[in-house]
């Protein structure tokens, strides 16, 4: 159907236009106007408008913003892995837009969360309902994050995505290929999501808010099957050779042990390309 005169597309705006960022706003381009923040604007995807911007210095987004904005999509990565690194980065560049923005409403603001804000070690399941009480100063300041992206006064939705993986982010294969990953067994419970996936679940939730169905507060982005660590550690090396263990070879986790429940996710109407690991991961490897 042909757009109106007085119509115009949806303008959507991804604040930290970088790996997964630049994902999101490529999925979104048949959607609507898609700008990419970043520090840098010529690295932002093709056909994305780039904006050149720090969010943690709020002069140079001075005059940037688009002056009809639809959807926000907050997708910041610390520029350092300390304390204040990741406070600028989920916390003090999210207030920055906000006052940029100030009082002009938003359809939806989307903020890019993480499941490393639940500290359950125990094999339990968790789900939107479940208690966020992270015992690291990496989940305490993205969990502030949410806070102030739900508390912003704009319509909001939060998305705990899981470990992401694909592709581009090979590293967790790279270390069984070369024997640097050995856990024990029974390993703790990993969580992940292909970056497709997660590209795609944004761009889902994106347009439900911009057709008037406006999602829920809060989702888990996770795959179907949450694995212990060592079963996902044995299916490769049933499918490639792989180095035998180094000394020094990583025996569990980094995150706890629970199981990610996407329930909600898929109750809004979101499919996966890549339901389990065996799905995404067989790809990777027939590809190297």
């Amino acid at each position: 159907m042909a757009m109106s005169d007085h119509e115009r597309a949806p303008q959507i705006l991804v604040a930290g236009c970088g790996k997964l960022g630049g994902e999101i706003a490529t999925s979104l381009l048949a959607t609507g106007d898609v700008y990419g923040l970043r520090r840098n604007p010529d690295r932002v995807p093709s056909r994305v408008k780039g904006i050149g911007a720090d969010l943690t210095q709020p002069d140079t987004l001075s005059g940037k913003l688009p002056d009809h904005l639809d959807v926000v999509i907050y997708c910041l990565t610390p520029s350092s892995y300390d304390e204040q690194g990741y406070h600028q980065a989920y916390v003090t560049g999210l207030e920055n837009l906000l006052s940029a923005i100030g009082n002009r409403p938003l359809k939806h603001l989307i903020f890019i969360s993480s499941t490393s804000v639940f500290a359950q070690d125990d094999d339990s399941w968790v789900n939107e309902s479940s208690s966020a009480a992270p015992d690291r100063f990496t989940g305490q300041q993205i969990l502030q994050g949410e806070q102030t992206a739900l508390n912003s006064g704009q319509p909001a939705t939060v998305i705990r995505f899981s470990g992401i993986y694909g592709p581009s982010r090979q590293r967790f294969l790279e270390e069984v290929l070369e024997g640097r990953m050995n856990p024990q067994t029974p390993a703790p419970f990993s969580n992940r999501i292909h970056e497709t996936d997660a590209a795609n679940a944004v761009a889902w939730l994106a347009q439900k808010a911009l057709s008037g169905h406006p999602p829920e507060p809060l989702y888990i982005a996770s795959d179907c099957e949450p694995v212990r660590l060592d079963e996902v550690v044995n299916w490769v090396r049933e499918q490639i050779p792989c180095k035998a263990p180094v000394e020094g070879a990583r025996k569990g986790g980094r995150a706890g042990s629970k199981r990610c429940s996407n329930q909600k996710l898929l109750e809004s109407g979101f499919t996966f390309r890549y339901p389990d690991f065996r799905t995404g991961y067989l790809e990777m490897i027939r590809q190297l």
